[in-house]
């Protein structure tokens, strides 16, 4: 029996995704033959990259047609690493839409000039473009 659960994204960028992962402290592996996710009592499902959660438990990032999903036994997640699904993605995205932003700049010739966070966790980055 499967307790494995999927959760869609928007996310498209892999690289992006990979820089935040690195950035939140999580190790990962990936192929894009696939390589193999852990969940409850050894169970097992593939993706392109899983992220280390815990000895036990694996989130694995599959690609769709619209981008990538993540895929994890959510509970054994919870469970041995303290994080739940909603926590975990939304640390995730929030750092994913960060290392996005960066990369939009970057590719439209913008510098960095300013970057703050507030203590809510709100992240206020100032850029310049010069002519």
């Amino acid at each position: 029996m499967s307790h494995f659960t999927t959760v869609q994204t928007k996310i498209k960028d892999l690289v992006c995704l990979k820089k935040a992962l690195t950035d939140l402290g999580y190790a990962f592996t990936e192929d894009e033959a696939g390589v193999e996710v852990l969940g409850y009592l050894g169970a097992k499902t593939r993706a392109e990259l899983s992220v280390k959660a815990s000895k036990s438990y694996d989130i694995g990032v599959k690609k769709t047609v619209d981008g990538y999903e993540f895929v994890a036994d959510w509970w054994g997640v919870e469970t041995t690493r303290g994080v739940t699904q909603e926590a975990f993605m939304k640390t995730v995205t929030q750092r994913y839409a960060y290392h996005k932003v960066l990369s939009e700049v970057a590719r439209q010739g913008y510098t960095i000039e300013t970057e703050e966070v507030s203590t809510e966790q709100t992240i206020s980055i100032t850029v310049r473009k010069w002519q």
